[in-house]
């Protein structure tokens, strides 16, 4: 799979429909914080979970800047690109 911004929310998207809890309506513009429900532990865990499948580290002063799906992509093609892994 290529590292695009696009695959990668598409990936994200896929992960996060497999939580039975989240709504089944996502899409790149949804804020991970309001619409998901989830907290700050529940979005660690996640961008974790992210980072180890495409072997990437996002720094935490990155991670002030994501409200939405998008944008983590964006960060994440951006990380991948820059040879930031981890």
């Amino acid at each position: 799979m290529t590292d695009t911004v696009a695959s990668i929310t598409s990936m994200i998207i896929e992960k996060l429909l497999a939580n039975p809890k989240v709504p089944r309506d996502i899409t790149g513009d949804s804020k991970i914080v309001e619409d998901l429900a989830f907290d700050s532990l529940a979005v660690m865990n996640f961008v974790m979970e992210i980072e180890d499948e495409l072997d990437v580290s996002v720094p935490l002063d990155r991670l002030a800047d994501i409200r939405t799906i998008s944008d983590l992509a964006v960060c994440l093609a951006a990380l991948k690109a820059d040879g930031h892994t981890s």
